[in-house]
């Protein structure tokens, strides 16, 4: 069953606290986003002055690459707030800094970000990081815009690790659209595009000199592209309550699969979850 392992929960809090955590804001991420879209906010209002805030409970279960790594399923609270000059999820924070109206159906969006990221692994993760050094998350910070329109909603983002644990940078571009389908149904497919620094690759897919053994060559990792489709799905069940089914796959540039610590070509991630907004 897809959440009936949740022992590996408790050993997976515990062991890594950091990027427990920063699944929190990858739970609450598509919750944020469609709490706009049920709150009929068009793409030329601007931020309401009101503080909105809700809570809920979600569940998200995730692959990551690595070689013979077992899934992650974790249940958790949720937590978001807005106002006119910040938005909170999980341990996820952006600060409103300008909104530009183009025309009444068009805006641009610009924000800076904070976040915690959940990459990383320690050593007793999957037998091919046996002997590994640890791989720390950390906290990411940047910038990021947004072209909203009638058609598609246009985004691009660059962050940068600004812990120092793997000097890495990365720059995002997405395209997103939320259709109505009936009255309490929404439906938003996306596909984003995710380029990352030599730097990032290396930290989490490279092998160290003296980490490389029989099972595993030394490795040094190259810049790299991955893509991801998704989709969202949301129950609005009145004004306050939603629920959520969140999907999404990620498809591993070359210069990712080519790690002798990764045997697969694609990551997926799973989440449900409920929210009731006050």
């Amino acid at each position: 069953m897809l959440f009936s392992n949740f022992s590996n929960t408790n050993r997976f809090i515990s062991a890594k606290q950091i990027t427990g955590f920063a699944m929190v804001f990858a739970l609450l991420t598509p919750f944020a986003a469609q709490a706009e879209n049920t709150n009929n906010q068009t793409s030329a209002d601007a931020a309401t002055s009101q503080t909105k805030w809700g809570l809920g409970v979600g569940a998200m279960s995730s692959q990551k690459p690595y070689t013979n790594m077992d899934r992650d399923n974790l249940a958790l609270p949720l937590v978001y707030i807005e106002n006119d000059w910040i938005r909170v999820f999980g341990l996820s924070a952006e600060l409103k800094v300008y909104n530009q109206p183009i025309t009444d159906s068009q805006n641009l969006d610009f924000r800076l970000l904070a976040r915690l990221d959940g990459s990383g692994y320690e050593s007793d993760d999957a037998d091919i990081l046996d002997g590994m050094d640890k791989r720390k998350g950390g906290l990411w910070t940047g910038a990021k815009v947004t072209w909203h329109n009638e058609f598609i909603d246009v985004s691009t983002d660059w962050q940068a690790d600004t812990s120092g644990d793997s000097d890495g940078q990365m720059v995002n571009i997405g395209l997103e659209k939320t259709w109505r389908v009936t009255p309490k149904v929404m439906l938003t497919p996306r596909f984003t595009t995710s380029w990352m620094n030599d730097k990032y690759v290396d930290y989490y897919f490279g092998v160290k000199n003296s980490e490389a053994n029989s099972d595993r060559a030394a490795h040094q990792g190259d810049a790299a592209i991955n893509t991801e489709l998704g989709a969202r799905a949301t129950y609005i069940v009145d004004k306050q309550q939603s629920v959520l089914l969140d999907v999404g796959v990620t498809f591993l540039a070359d210069e990712i699969q080519d790690s002798p610590l990764v045997d697969r070509s694609t990551t997926n991630k799973i989440t449900l979850g409920y929210l009731y907004r006050f």
